[in-house]
């Protein structure tokens, strides 16, 4: 099978040019315009799309970058070089970005994957003393092998298979937590369900959007003054320290190798959490012996602790799906009996511009755990907390479901695709691979 695949340039395969910036760039940022596609809109998409991007230029803009359209090929040249994304929307593109289109016996999709398989011997060719640089010619200049256009496509199709099911499985994510989301902000910041009631929109024996008719008789009628305004009746005003213990951790020192050589304990930094785009922690990227946890006086903390970053910045948020222990970079908030973990984790998402006010720090802002106690919470009254805990629990199991699911498709499309981009596996093996786990 090998034996009919070629040797090109990129160049050969298809045109590369260069994206462009208008100059000052910052002169031409604004809140409505053109997206305007950065290095780091790439690597917070969480697919191969770029779906939207954080800043946008003003239309006249246009004239002087470059315009690029759904479905267009894009690969990072600069501070994170290397990076192929597929657009999903019109934008615009800096130099920072190079643009593949006009394939020639090339399958653009295919392509997608020969960028990613190729990525570490097109950094090594890159320069610059501050960060690699990946040349137009470069990229234009480096070399590939590449089947007949029927067997690209059928590698394409096997990968973007497996991708195509990540992808449904991030969206679905997504969904499920912005209902959790919307769900808490309307029983616990509205105050809707109290306000249905005194407004006769809620009636008992019926069912409302988020308030099934069940539910009813657990909320209270009426509102009543509280040291934070109107809050439910029977409803209190706690400290957030009254509804989970909360802790800190440190760093063991990381000159001594039996803290870390064989490590079994997953130890918890901010990094960690930065790359989720889910509140679901996983794993961790590293791992501590016996003798690193017991220099950790929070020592282990256990599944279900809900992890919030306290500097640098505040406010990464996830739920600990295995037994962690944390550095000094976070608050960690194990529940008290009765409370919900998963309201902790709403709160505090919902509560972050008021964490971030009792932070101080003349570097960068930090809020200390005796500084994060004394924050104020309404909490609700027990039988409310369960009920918030029995409707919203289906969708984070399920959030967690994808989350591992789509970490096995990962795991398995990284160790088909170098097999199948250098043509050591055979289609039809990776085909009847897949279709035996229900994904041909």
């Amino acid at each position: 099978m090998a034996g009919e695949w070629r040797e090109a340039r990129f160049d050969e395969l298809c045109d590369v040019s260069r994206g462009a910036s208008p100059r000052p760039i910052h002169e031409w940022i604004a809140q409505v315009g053109i997206p305007w596609v950065k290095i780091s809109d790439a690597s917070s998409a969480g697919s191969r799309f770029i779906e939207k991007t954080s800043e946008c230029i003003r239309p006249e803009g246009r004239s002087r970058s470059v315009s690029v359209y759904p479905g267009d090929l894009i690969l990072s040249n600069s501070a994170t070089p290397g990076i192929p994304m597929f657009l999903a929307i019109e934008a615009c593109i800096h130099d920072g970005w190079l643009l593949l289109r006009n394939f020639r016996g090339l399958d653009k999709l295919f392509a997608y994957y020969l960028l990613l398989h190729e990525r570490a011997a097109l950094v090594e060719k890159g320069s610059g003393s501050v960060f690699t640089n990946l040349k137009t010619e470069i990229l234009k200049k480096h070399k590939v092998r590449v089947p007949p256009l029927p067997e690209q496509r059928a590698i394409a199709h096997i990968l973007g298979t497996l991708d195509d099911k990540i992808e449904l499985n991030r969206r679905m994510s997504e969904t499920l937590e912005a209902m959790a989301r919307a769900l808490f902000k309307a029983w616990f910041v509205d105050f809707e369900p109290v306000r249905a009631k005194m407004q006769g929109r809620w009636r008992r024996g019926q069912s409302l959007p988020g308030l099934p008719a069940h539910l009813y008789d657990l909320f209270p009628d009426r509102l009543v003054d509280s040291a934070l305004g109107p809050i439910p009746e029977g409803w209190k005003v706690k400290p957030i320290g009254d509804l989970a213990e909360v802790l800190g951790g440190s760093t063991p020192r990381t000159d001594q190798a039996e803290y870390w050589e064989g490590g079994t304990h997953h130890w918890v930094t901010p990094k960690d959490l930065s790359a989720l785009s889910l509140p679901v922690l996983l794993d961790t990227e590293r791992k501590i012996t016996d003798a690193g946890l017991a220099q950790i006086s929070s020592g282990l903390l256990p599944k279900g602790t809900v992890l919030l970053s306290s500097r640098a910045p505040i406010g990464y948020l996830a739920i600990a799906e295995v037994p962690v222990a944390v550095n000094q970079g976070f608050i960690a908030m194990k529940p008290r009996p009765g409370i919900s973990n998963l309201f902790l984790l709403r709160w505090a998402s919902a509560a972050h511009e008021e964490i971030v006010s009792h932070a101080n720090g003349s570097t960068f802002l930090e809020i200390s755990k005796s500084s994060f106690r004394p924050i104020r919470v309404v909490s609700p009254s027990a039988p409310i907390m369960d009920a918030f805990d029995r409707v919203s629990r289906p969708m984070y199991r399920k959030v967690v479901e994808n989350e591992r699911e789509s970490r096995t498709l990962a795991a398995l499309r990284d160790a088909l695709l170098p097999k199948l981009i250098r043509g050591e596996i055979r289609v039809k093996d990776a085909e009847r691979f897949l279709k035996r786990r229900g994904l041909g």
